[in-house]
């Protein structure tokens, strides 16, 4: 997962990168590694004490913003972004902070094959649904090298 952020960021020279859901930094020093100078990352956290971890592994990068809030409404303020990473909030929202170009990324997704017999999720997964129908995306499933999970990528065509 981190690698394949790492590829997108990389290509985000003079962007904004968005990330719903940041944990303690993971994903976020991934990307915020091999950016661009002229690139910024901003990462929003519900749990404060996530928030704080995550200001500690990012305190002497002036590029990366860690915000306390919900994502859906700080990321909407400082939308557009070339890059978005929804690793926990409001997701479906997030295809409408994009720039046309920009990409989202969506982890936690488990392949079907990967699916138990009588999982609900292999008829109607909502993550799916969001991706494969929204007509402002051209998007596929990625599967992982684990075979056991997998990310939707999209791109904003519109």
């Amino acid at each position: 997962m981190g690698r394949f952020l790492a590829v997108l960021a990389a290509g985000c020279a003079g962007g904004l990168i968005g990330e719903m859901g940041t944990g303690v930094g993971v994903g976020a020093a991934w990307m915020a590694s091999v950016m661009p100078r002229d690139c910024r990352l901003v990462t929003v956290e519900m749990d404060a004490d996530r928030v704080a971890a995550a200001r500690r592994v990012f305190a002497d990068e002036e590029r990366v913003e860690v915000i306390h809030g919900d994502s859906y409404v700080e990321l909407e303020r400082r939308a557009p972004f070339d890059l978005l990473f929804v690793d926990g909030g409001a997701g479906d929202e997030g295809v409408g902070l994009l720039k046309i170009g920009g990409r989202v990324v969506f982890d936690d997704v488990t392949p079907v094959e990967a699916l138990p017999a009588d999982s609900p999720y292999r008829e109607h997964d909502p993550k799916r649904e969001l991706f494969f129908t929204d007509s402002r995306l051209v998007a596929t499933e990625v599967v992982l090298p684990d075979l056991r999970n997998a990310l939707l990528v999209g791109t904003r065509v519109r």
